[in-house]
């Protein structure tokens, strides 16, 4: 019976999907809620950007076993779990003692990054499924909500925190996470396969049309494709995520005041939710490849400006720097089914997010062997130009433009 509605109204699953994401742009909003985290849990600011930092890492890890649970089970389980990760590490941040980062960690950013983890790549390869014409139309939708999500979570956490207190904050969006995610996830499900060969291709006889080779994990690892893309996803964090937890303070550090200074979190977003919508339409057009090349060029070129950014510029370029990492991270799940086929999309895009936690950690580890903020700036800088360089080298795996 769903099945056949959906068939009739296949923009349900965009809508629904959208609806998910749009509450799972944690990362994107973590700047609101970290001077509520350091006061109300009296934390380091290291230890609060760190919070943000194993979020990501655990998204990544979450999109593995996320990716794999949507395959075998579909994505109806696989978003009814992530709904429920996701309300549990808010809720349960709310009882958490002060003083105690690792009690953090492991009660917020565990479940937190695997519940946004488990319900991305569900909701992502389901709208692909549904939009196999038109792949990224689907991408471009479900991460322009993504990129929303940062603006919306933004004003929902600046209202809560300043009516009640963070804590409060934690549970009020626990619930509505569950509550949203959760319905959202329910309408989840794939379209059913289609026929290798037509009716009329029965009648005369003819062969089916060629379809794209289908890789399993074992076989997309050993590709060199592979672990080029799995190097772009990582090589492009640092750019936006080094800067994410810090740049309310950054901005005020260079003019702005603090109500200006939030202006990045939703100024940051609209442009993240732009990048997400536009850049798969143009990958459309002219390749996946090209669209992330030019994608990392930008970002190499804004990092560079970044370092004398000064006052309200610090918004416009912060922003333009949202656009194109979240343009190029858009771009990245439909890339992964144009190189190792759609049937095992799910856990094909969780090894390929394993890049980014990777480089949610291990570049802001490396950054604190430094001091100042300088090398925040030369490590993006560095990252995304040898980011570029790898999608240089990326061939295609179909013997089709990438």
């Amino acid at each position: 019976m769903m099945q056949a509605f959906l068939k009739q109204h296949r923009w349900v699953i965009l809508a629904a999907g959208a609806a998910i994401q749009v509450l799972t742009g944690v990362p994107a909003a973590w700047g609101v809620f970290q001077r509520g985290v350091c006061e109300g849990y009296s934390l380091s600011q290291e230890n609060a950007a760190m919070i943000f930092s194993l979020t990501i890492c655990f998204f990544g890890i979450g999109c593995i076993l996320g990716g794999l649970l949507q395959d075998k089970k579909g994505p109806r389980t696989a978003g009814l779990a992530g709904a429920v990760l996701l309300s549990a590490g808010f809720c349960g941040a709310g009882f958490i003692p002060g003083e105690n980062p690792w009690f953090f960690y492991g009660v917020f950013s565990v479940p937190v990054g695997l519940g946004c983890a488990f319900l991305y790549p569900s909701v992502m390869s389901c709208a692909q499924k549904w939009y196999a014409d038109r792949k990224g139309l689907a991408t471009g939708v479900i991460g322009g909500a993504v990129g929303a999500s940062g603006a919306v979570l933004t004003f929902l956490g600046r209202f809560l925190i300043g009516t009640w207190s963070i804590r409060t904050a934690f549970w009020v969006l626990g619930l509505l996470m569950l509550a949203v995610c959760g319905a959202g996830a329910a309408i989840l499900e794939n379209p059913e396969q289609p026929p290798r060969e037509t009716a009329k291709q029965k009648r005369g006889g003819g062969p089916a049309p060629k379809r794209p080779r289908d890789y399993s994990v074992k076989e997309m690892l050993k590709t060199n494709q592979y672990w080029l893309m799995f190097a772009v996803v990582g090589l492009a964090t640092p750019a936006v995520l080094l800067f994410s937890p810090i740049i309310v303070e950054l901005a005020q550090e260079r003019g702005l005041s603090q109500t200006a200074a939030l202006a990045c979190i939703v100024v940051g977003s609209v442009f993240s939710a732009a990048g997400r919508l536009l850049m798969p339409w143009l990958s459309d057009k002219i390749g996946r490849r090209y669209t992330d090349m030019l994608l990392l060029a930008a970002l190499c070129g804004f990092s560079v400006w970044f370092i004398y950014a000064g006052s309200w510029w610090v918004i416009l370029v912060y922003s333009l720097l949202t656009f194109c990492y979240s343009g190029e991270a858009a771009v990245i799940p439909a890339a992964g089914t144009d190189l190792f086929g759609q049937k095992n999309a799910g856990i094909n895009y969780g090894f390929l997010a394993l890049g980014m936690s990777v480089g949610s950690v291990g570049f802001p580890l490396l950054a604190r062997c430094f001091e100042g903020e300088t090398v925040r700036h030369f490590i993006a800088i560095a990252a995304t130009a040898a980011g570029f360089v790898c999608l240089w080298f990326l061939k295609p795996t179909q013997g089709e433009r990438l």
